[in-house]
């Protein structure tokens, strides 16, 4: 018998239209290629879409959420990646690619799946002088440029940053870092958001939503230039009529531009993309394909991510021939998401076109709901839906001409005669879409029901539905109650404190205790599935060890991200800040002479004041940190850990007209007692002397107001960010011991019971402030005396890591880390 010839498959690119196109061909004949991918970032292949809400900071996003395909899936499918190199010269006639590493790849079949990239507009004072953007001003592509804008948001206070764009990216970018507690602008050249999506009425609307998070709008402005200092940071924004915006940080999302320039050099045909034919073969080649965001079809260019699934499914059944007559016809884009947490839902045109064309709208803005469909010639041609979208599911459908046109084209907008909402899962046609973003059909969740699956979590994992913006997880959980009969079991992993070990947070502590483990490595091993470990849950599994263990806890430095590793917060170019401890705010001339020499010193090129009442320096080398925690002879700040941060002061009873209580020195008794406490997320406290709250107690994690003759009020679960919220009042006590005492039980029982990365404004509203009073101001539960006890030791057990500087936990701690290696180093484009 001939042995089959497997011929050498080359993917350039390691998106999420190449790896999808992969998987695709991998479910229809993997024995047919050897298949090579090469992908400039140090990554397997991730979800951009979740990218928004990795910068908003949502609890439940992990690295499993982001990744699509990790290195094993590459291992276990055969795949050769190579990973953190970029492919620069196409050889048509020799059939190879060289990179940018020198490496030279062979192929037979190649397909381009370079995708896109961020459009930025020429403006002066956009980039320095090698081409490299100027610091503060970041694209929203990559995972990079998510965790260069994290990086800068969570190391400084009171940081304005303005978008450049209000699309759909813009404004998830303007979502996430007013979430992440920055000021926040949104500029956009046309006069209404999102007007590629929406009509005057809905951009409108949405702007409505927009601006009641704080996020300021400003349409029918054209940015001209970059603002910057003498120092060459960001000042602002520059606009065409003269007019500017401050601003710290800038994000350009001014839309994409297929990546082409790979395809050009080589000599293919490029028009506004890599021109393909309805087989995705590029024009004049037998043996090379594009597929997704960088190629061009019929005259179209798809930036959404349905016509990439569909895209992928054709070329993979004309590669292995499982369907000869595959051919890509192009796309009808239709579009469900939530945008900045307002549900929108789009398809076709926008409004009508023709004299004829039949028009229905619903426009209520007091309830943040717009409508309009478009019909011609007894079809739908377009749609909108925004705050609403009960309907979108039948709306796809007309969309589709899969359904016939109620005569009243009123009921397409509301339930009077066509499918409710309620219904709508078991009246979807199989072949209907219902997860855009990973390209999840009806037909295959009910496949996968059938196939066994009983959960939310069976269906996710299955089919990755719902793991995109999470628009389309209601719809999921309805077609999977109407699949298996209301069969539907809930979700145990929902309860765990990490993915990767079944037990609940109070669960995972007592068992820790009883069994004495006090590393993250003896934790995977005697608690983990197979004992296998798992990356995303080291971070979590290590702050827990330390709340539980304090200072006697194992220190694996791989279990640590880099800010814990060497007690400073990295910055974007891979400096680092340092912040000294000024408790209660309060500093004196000597302090104020030591950070001026330090800063002098080590040519720190940024001396800031925080919104903390401390004082930042910026951009200090890895390298430096223990000469300068060494000449400052100062405690540290703990502004780079989720540890408790800064307790906020005003003047109090001292010099103030207006105070009642000596605010100032019950904000530095606080922080000397709860300093650099280990919590699941950052915790902020301020002390207000009166109720004019000049401290801002009353947006705190934990804050404190004086209200006259000794007596406090304790208020908790406050937050200032995108996420406004007045804090609770726990209790009203009498002197300045029982308040640290109250705060005291308070703070552990959210060590204790908080999920990771879970903020207290999500917390206490979730455990509720009458079971947190009935626990831990009426004892109930007799649990106040073990949570003092247990404060007490992880109060007994400080030590200002600072320290470390005598003694460094490893030989790398405190090595050069310029240029960063953590990965495989990605060239600039």
């Amino acid at each position: 018998m001939t042995p089959l010839i497997r011929q050498r498959l080359l993917v350039i690119g390691n998106g999420m239209a190449g790896a999808r196109t992969v998987e695709e061909i991998l479910k229809r004949g993997a024995d047919l290629f050897d298949i090579t991918m090469i992908g400039d970032e140090p990554y397997g292949n991730y979800n951009r879409i979740m990218l928004s809400h990795v910068l908003a900071g949502e609890t439940g996003v992990d690295d499993e959420d982001l990744l699509l395909n990790p290195m094993s899936w590459y291992r276990e499918n055969g795949v050769t990646l190579h990973a953190g190199d970029r492919a620069v010269a196409l050889d048509r006639f020799a059939k190879t690619v060289r990179c940018e590493s020198g490496r030279e790849v062979d192929y037979d079949i190649a397909i381009i799946a370079t995708g896109s990239n961020t459009f930025f507009p020429n403006m002066d004072g956009l980039r320095e002088p090698d081409g490299r953007l100027a610091r503060g001003v970041f694209g929203f592509r990559t995972i990079a440029d998510t965790n260069g804008m994290l990086q800068m948001a969570t190391s400084q206070d009171e940081l304005r940053a303005v978008v450049i764009g209000g699309g759909l990216l813009g404004l998830e970018a303007a979502y996430g870092l007013r979430t992440q507690g920055l000021d926040v602008d949104v500029v956009h050249s046309p006069g209404h958001l999102m007007n590629q999506q929406l009509d005057e009425r809905g951009g409108r609307l949405l702007r409505n939503k927009i601006e009641s998070l704080g996020v300021g709008v400003h349409t029918s402005k054209r940015t001209t230039a970059v603002l910057r200092t003498e120092s060459g940071t960001v000042s602002g924004v520059g606009f065409n009529d003269g007019t500017s915006l401050p601003a710290d940080m800038i994000v350009v999302t001014a839309g994409i531009r297929p990546n082409v320039e790979f395809a050009r050099g080589g000599g293919l045909v490029v028009e506004r993309g890599i021109v393909v034919d309805d087989q995705l073969r590029c024009e004049d080649e037998g043996s090379i394909y594009a597929v997704g965001e960088c190629c061009q079809h019929r005259g179209e260019v798809y930036g959404l991510v349905a016509p990439l699934w569909e895209q992928a499914v054709v070329l993979a059944e004309h590669l292995t021939g499982s369907n000869p007559s595959a051919a890509y016809h192009g796309s009808r884009l239709t579009t469900k998401l939530k945008v900045a947490g307002v549900d929108v839902a789009s398809m076709g045109v926008k409004g009508p076109e023709r004299d004829d064309d039949e028009f229905v709208q619903f426009y209520e803005p007091r309830s943040g709901t717009y409508k309009n469909v478009v019909v011609r010639d007894g079809k739908l041609i377009g749609a909108t839906l925004l705050g609403d979208i009960s309907k979108a599911n039948f709306l796809t459908q007309a969309f589709d001409e899969k359904v016939p046109l109620p005569d009243e084209r009123i009921s397409m907008l509301f339930d009077m005669g066509t499918p409710t909402a309620a219904t709508g899962a078991a009246e979807l046609a199989d072949d209907v879409q219902v997860c855009n973003c990973n390209g999840v059909t009806k037909g295959a969740i009910v496949a996968c029901v059938h196939a066994g699956a009983k959960s939310m979590g069976d269906v996710t994992a299955a089919t990755r539905a719902g793991k995109g913006c999470g628009s389309c997880k209601g719809l999921v959980a309805d077609i999977l109650a109407c699949a298996s009969g209301g069969a539907v079991e809930a979700d145990p992993a929902a309860d765990w404190y990490v993915p990767s070990i079944p037990l609940s947070k109070p669960a995972l502590i007592e068992t820790i205790r009883e069994r004495d483990l006090r590393s993250v490595s003896q934790v995977f091993t005697e608690l983990a599935t197979g004992g296998r470990e798992d990356a995303p849950s080291k971070m979590p599994l290590a702050s827990l060890l330390r709340t539980i263990w304090g200072q006697d806890w194992v220190d694996e430095r791989g279990a640590l991200f880099i800010n814990d590793r060497v007690h400073a917060n990295i910055q974007r170019d891979g400096t680092f800040s340092v912040v000294p401890q000024m408790k209660g705010g309060v500093t004196t001339p000597d302090q104020l002479r030591k950070i001026a020499d330090v800063a002098d010193k080590y040519h720190v090129p940024l001396v800031k004041v925080t919104g903390g009442q401390r004082i930042d320096l910026l951009g200090i080398k890895k390298e430096d940190l223990p000469r300068v925690w060494g000449d400052l002879d100062m405690p540290s700040g703990f502004a780079y850990g989720k540890s408790m941060r800064t307790v906020k002061t005003c003047v109090g009873s001292d010099f103030c007209r207006f105070g009642l209580g000596d605010s100032t020195a019950l904000g530095i008794a606080l922080e000397e007692r709860f300093q650099g406490l280990e919590t699941p997320a950052k915790l902020k406290l301020a002390v207000a002397g009166c109720p004019r709250n000049c401290s801002e107690a009353l947006c705190k994690d934990l804050g404190v107001v004086s209200v006259g003759d000794d007596k406090w009020e304790i208020y908790v679960g406050g937050a200032a960010g995108a996420h406004i919220r007045k804090g609770d009042l726990l209790a009203t006590v009498v002197g300045a011991a029982e308040v640290i005492r109250v705060a005291g039980i308070f703070i552990q029982h959210y060590r204790e019971t908080a999920q990771w990365l879970e903020r207290t404004y999500a917390w206490v509203p979730r455990i509720g402030l009458e079971e947190l009073q009935r626990m831990l101001i009426d004892d109930a539960d007799g649990i106040v005396g073990g949570l003092e006890d247990r404060m007490q030791t992880s109060v007994d057990g400080y030590r200002d890591p600072w320290q470390d500087r005598a003694e460094p936990k490893s030989p790398a701690q405190f090595t050069s880390s310029l240029p960063l290696l953590p990965l495989p180093r990605v060239p600039v484009r």
